[in-house]
């Protein structure tokens, strides 16, 4: 007798991602969406046992950074092993499309500086089958994938295409710059993009150090580039600002200008900074009043710090920047540690400044008092104490002695966790208070981007394990709303996020007491044997797209059922 549904998810844990109380029940799977919830008489093709078990939807991640490996990789990993369906790229300004042929280099430098993703890897990678983000959307279609992807068309794509190496100098648009942004903007909506992303921060440059192209553009640039996505039906504009021009009001104004004057929503990047540690509560507030008034341009919040893994096999260390160091730094890993243990080198390297050859300068602002011994199992919230800074004093070393000591351990393996933003108090006061707003969204993974020293995209793991099971902060439904229903609903993702009759069945089949993280590691899968930092974790006994089982056990079961998903002018 053949079956009646495709899949049948008995004896679960529902938590729904509307934020309602959990209840056991059967899901049913047919033709990729649910269509029954309950006691499911009907038998299914494929049978999970899911009791004990939480049965939420699949995770929406709006703030990634796939570009590139959407295109050559199937596997979107890590985001794709900490339950995450769907994922939103294209943040922050950067990307690849539009593009003309000339310009190639300048999007490969300026996303090698920006989201530390090394330029032979795009240039194997990357086919350039596109000019227009409409063709680039369409080279995506064409890839079979484990999870569904939307982009965000990037500023810093548009701004080159349209004015050349003007962009790159930081000149203001013309009035017919503007014209032809909006047309690009509108059309790229039309084809499928889900809004529009803009970087008006320092930190993001290029390479050879050059600032974004968007840094400096003017207001009426940002309006008539929203007055496209109003052309187009685009749901939302993404922002990450340094909020310094002159003050977080001055320039949060600006943006509640453009999103009231195109009638479309905002999200923007919130952290806590160590130079200015209470301005990210004024932007907080000035949210929260935009709300009251009806406009919509909600803050993306980190559930934890922000932090670089600093490491012998990553990208960067604290003395990758010492002349030393640079001349072993292509070695294998065993030869950089059999070198690094002789005295007399260890000598000559803690005697050379880090500072002057140093690619990542903000790591040494930072200062070995926020540098910790990241360990095994990993520690994402270290005391105070526990500082490199800390321990030397203790025991009457350097810090960088002691920096230098830790990076060797486990054979060259050991990494040393530096908090970015968020922990300039030593604890997870800030993320709390920021998660404790509900116009907040979380979010700032950065799955595909920094993949050779920062690794975050497991931050929904870390929402289930910490915030709920450990901390216990806030009840499960309201969790895996927030991991589900409230990104999604921001994305314009109507058709998945709640586990309910119709909606897409993506969905997480989770042992709740035995979700954890696995051991930071390095890998040399990109193309061009391009490395980068990879997280797995335990306790997704299956994560299920479109009515497929993606995942058993954190293992891959080889069906690709993600497509991408265009957005609703497209759809």
């Amino acid at each position: 007798m053949a079956a009646e549904h495709s899949l049948v998810i008995r004896n679960g844990t529902v938590v729904d991602g509307t934020g309602a109380a959990t209840c056991e029940a059967d899901v049913a799977v047919s033709g990729g969406r649910i269509v029954e919830i309950g006691k499911v008489a009907g038998s299914g093709a494929e049978e999970i046992d899911a009791r004990g078990k939480l049965v939420t939807p699949g995770f929406v991640d709006i703030h990634t950074h796939y570009d590139g490996q959407a295109v050559w990789d199937s596997h979107l990993a890590p985001s794709a092993w900490h339950g995450v369906t769907t994922a939103i790229m294209g943040n922050c300004g950067v990307g690849f499309a539009p593009c003309k042929p000339a310009d190639r280099e300048k999007l490969v430098e300026l996303m090698e500086g920006v989201e530390d993703i090394p330029a032979p890897v795009m240039h194997e990678g990357l086919k350039w089958q596109w000019e227009s983000f409409g063709e680039y959307l369409d080279a995506l279609e064409r890839n079979p994938r484990d999870i569904d992807i939307g982009a965000l068309l990037p500023h810093a794509a548009v701004r080159v295409y349209v004015m050349g190496e003007r962009a790159i100098r930081h000149e203001a648009a013309t009035a017919d710059d503007i014209a032809k942004m909006r047309a690009i903007t509108a059309d790229a909506v039309r084809t499928g993009a889900f809004g529009f992303s803009t970087s008006r921060t320092i930190s993001h440059k290029s390479l050879k150090g050059d600032y974004t192209p968007t840094l400096k553009a003017h207001e009426d640039e940002l309006a008539g580039i929203a007055m496209g996505m109003k052309d187009g039906g685009s749901v939302f504009l993404e922002i990450v600002s340094d909020w310094n021009t002159p003050d977080p009001a001055t320039e949060f104004a600006m943006v509640r200008r453009v999103v009231e004057a195109s009638g479309r929503t905002a999200v923007f990047s919130l952290t806590q900074r160590h130079d200015r540690t209470e301005f990210w509560k004024e932007l907080l507030a000035l949210s929260g009043s935009a709300a009251r008034d009806g406009l919509s341009i909600r803050p993306v919040v980190a559930p934890r710090p922000i932090g670089i893994l600093l490491g012998l096999e990553g990208s960067q260390n604290p003395f990758s920047g010492t002349p030393s160091y640079k001349r072993i730094a292509d070695k294998k890993l065993a030869e950089r540690v059999a070198i690094m243990r002789d005295p007399a080198f260890r000598r000559q390297l803690l005697s050379e400044d880090p500072v002057a050859g140093s690619t990542f300068p903000l790591i040494h602002r930072i200062g070995y008092k926020h540098m910790f011994r990241f360990g095994n199992p990993p520690c994402y919230s270290p005391k105070r104490e526990d500082s490199i800074e800390s321990i030397a004093a203790r025991e009457g070393r350097t810090a960088p002695e002691v920096a230098y000591d830790i990076l060797l351990e486990d054979e060259g393996r050991s990494f040393i966790y530096t908090p970015l933003v968020n922990y300039v108090s030593y604890d997870m006061s800030t993320p709390e208070a920021m998660l404790a707003d509900r116009n907040s969204i979380m979010g700032l993974g950065d799955g595909g981007a920094h993949v050779g020293f920062i690794l975050d995209a497991g931050f929904p793991t870390w929402m289930l394990t910490y915030w709920g099971r450990e901390r216990q902060r806030w009840e499960l439904p309201e969790i895996v709303r927030r991991l589900t229903s409230d990104p999604a609903s921001a994305a314009g993702l109507g058709d998945r996020g709640t586990i309910a009759v119709g909606k897409k069945a993506d969905l997480n089949v989770i042992d709740y007491d035995k979700v954890s993280f696995g051991r930071p590691y390095v890998t040399f899968d990109l193309p061009a044997g391009g490395r980068r930092l990879l997280q797995k974790a335990e306790g997704y006994d299956a994560t299920v797209v479109s009515g497929t089982v993606t995942y058993r056990n954190g293992e891959a079961t080889g069906a690709l059922p993600g497509k991408l998903v265009r957005g609703q002018r497209a759809r």
